[in-house]
């Protein structure tokens, strides 16, 4: 006996809600995509010819110094950090404040990243009590270079007095407040670019930058298979070079920390959480690493750098903001860090 056709019908449109799109829908869809993604992208991070990333210089690249001809001396309160939490480079600013015990010598201002409008705009919070300049977005770069026509980034040292940027580059700050504010730190014995090390640490900063630092977003913001797969490449070789080096030395220089090892360290707090997954950087966890697992609980348990490691505002901030990247701006859950206050033992395998 045949089926009724009210039955055949309503089967058939079962079916039809099931399905997936047309060929037609799915080719338009991934076309219209396709294009509007590499628009984005090459907004968001300009690539080469081959679809790799290659992120801008900094251009603000003035220095603090007790020299008497110069326009930037070091004084307390004179000076202030504005970064982002999510911000890698910033991140370097704010370890280094801690490990050498400037809090409360140079001022710091919180900025957010803005999903709809592209900049970095200051917290309501911060914006209310900031004295002039009103920095209220960091697209205000002009207000003391009006020729400026570069990228408006974090982090900034700012100086209150002559109400000018003095620097913009994170690798030439953390180099500043290492050395030039000795007299105010509760730690200045703590020395992160000893004179005799600087080969060393420059040689490993050289590797790390290009490889790790600036290596997972040429992974992220790749814009061809063969630019993702040498920035993968590299990223990799990289850190395995890096964990074999650990086996022997508890820091990349020996048995103390230096500049070197803030400068990778705000990478790797990142790279399970973040790069692993929407940055494409997922042959590996950090955590999967012999030594540079342990190594990066031994640098986040240094005093005071957990205090500036704020893992919801890393996630808030790369899946909440990289559209290109996130679509959905869906923000996961975990993953938990709770283990990087779990023993390291590094201190004692590598006793002088």
């Amino acid at each position: 006996m045949s089926q009724p056709q009210s039955y055949r019908n309503q089967i058939k449109t079962q079916r039809l809600g099931k399905s997936l799109p047309s060929g037609f829908i799915i080719k338009t869809g991934k076309f219209v995509w396709s294009t509007m993604w590499h628009i984005m992208m090459s907004q968001l991070a300009p690539p080469n010819k081959s679809g790799e990333y290659i992120r801008p210089n900094s251009q603000f690249r003035n220095v603090i110094s007790s020299d008497e001809n110069s326009k930037y001396k070091p004084e307390v309160s004179r000076y202030r950090l504005y970064i982002g939490l999510g911000c890698p480079w910033a991140h370097r600013t704010t370890v280094t404040l801690a490990l050498k015990g400037l809090e409360n010598t140079i001022s710091v201002s919180i900025v957010s990243p803005s999903p709809d409008k592209g900049i970095w705009v200051l917290d309501r919070e911060e914006e209310a009590c900031q004295t002039v300049p009103k920095l209220y977005n960091l697209a205000q770069y002009n207000l003391t270079q009006s020729s400026y026509s570069g990228r408006s980034t974090v982090p900034i040292l700012w100086d209150t007095q002559t109400q000018t940027i003095v620097n913009n580059e994170s690798a030439e700050i953390i180099v500043i407040l290492n050395s030039q504010f000795n007299e105010f730190a509760t730690n200045s014995i703590l020395n992160l670019y000893p004179e005799e090390l600087r080969e060393s640490i420059d040689k490993w900063n050289e590797k790390i930058y290009h490889a790790v630092n600036n290596g997972v977003y040429r992974c992220g913001f790749a814009q061809t298979q063969e630019a993702y797969e040498k920035a993968c490449n590299e990223l990799f070789t990289a850190l395995d070079e890096i964990d074999t080096a650990l086996g022997t030395s508890r820091y990349l220089c020996g048995n103390l920390p230096t500049l070197a090892d803030v400068r990778l360290f705000t990478t790797l707090f990142r790279f399970d959480v973040v790069y692993y997954g929407l940055f494409k950087c997922n042959r590996r966890r950090i955590q999967d690493y012999q030594n540079l697992g342990a190594y990066l609980r031994d640098l986040y348990q240094l005093p005071g750098v957990a205090q500036t490691c704020d893992i919801e505002s890393v996630k808030r901030d790369y899946y909440g903001n990289l559209f290109p990247l996130n679509p959905g701006g869906i923000i996961p859950s975990g993953p938990d860090i709770s283990n990087l206050l779990e023993p390291t033992q590094r201190d004692r395998n590598f006793e002088s």
